[in-house]
């Protein structure tokens, strides 16, 4: 079984996801009292969040980067960002290690292929929705992204850092986020991305009638399959 490393806390409500599917998973597949070999780096959301409101993104790049390089010191065979918004830092982070780390876009992009869809929505933060690094990642596997209204892009951020993050699920919250998947399919999208790893906690549940690719499951199940090979 491979070192799995990850880097969290932002937040820790989706992380905590991260360790119960990955454990969850390899015990099904192993049996018994078998769990995952799991190194974790938590990093401080708050701090994150308050370097990315300021634009000192180079800053935060070195404190990825600086968890990356602990976790690989620390044994991890291979790692994944726990967050689908900084993956914006991705490739600054694999240049700075010789262990691979999974793209949580192209993990997500073989389950959208494997269904045989090629035009999706995607639901995320800001950054996730608004910059190329996670819909041009897409684009390289054949996939069309197509993203909310502006207005209702800065609706679902708010509910991300304002509810989810600090552990808010509201019902009237929930309905927001349907309707704006149903103007997405309006717009012909034939599935939708929760491309943010809070989001699939208030919307697993969804009555919705298209795909969810609940990304934070997708990322989780791809670390099972790369640690035990």
């Amino acid at each position: 079984m491979r070192i799995i490393g990850l880097i969290g806390g932002v937040s820790w409500h989706s992380t905590l996801d991260y360790y119960r599917i990955i454990n969850e998973e390899v015990n099904r597949r192993l049996g018994g009292i078998h769990s995952a070999k799991i190194l974790l780096y938590s990093l401080d959301l708050g701090e994150i969040k308050e370097l990315q409101n300021q634009g000192r993104r180079e800053d935060v790049e070195k404190i990825l980067v600086d968890a990356a390089k602990k976790l690989e010191r620390g044994g991890a065979d291979f790692g994944l960002i726990c967050a689908n918004t900084l993956h914006m830092y991705f490739d600054a982070i694999s240049r700075s290690v010789s262990i691979p780390f999974i793209h949580i876009a192209d993990a997500t992009a073989e389950k959208i292929r494997e269904v045989g869809l090629k035009r999706v929505g995607l639901l995320g933060t800001l950054p996730t929705m608004e910059l190329g690094f996670y819909r041009d990642r897409l684009a390289e596997h054949g996939i069309e992204v197509i993203v909310p209204s502006r207005e209702d892009r800065v609706e679902v951020d708010r509910i991300i850092f304002e509810e989810l993050v600090v552990g808010k699920f509201l019902e009237t919250s929930k309905k927001r986020l349907v309707d704006i998947i149903d103007r997405l399919v309006e717009m012909g999208a034939e599935g939708v991305i929760l491309g943010c790893t809070e989001l699939p906690l208030i919307l697993r549940n969804a009555e919705v009638d298209i795909p969810l690719f609940d990304t934070t499951r997708i990322h989780a199940l791809k670390a099972v399959e790369l640690s035990l090979g």
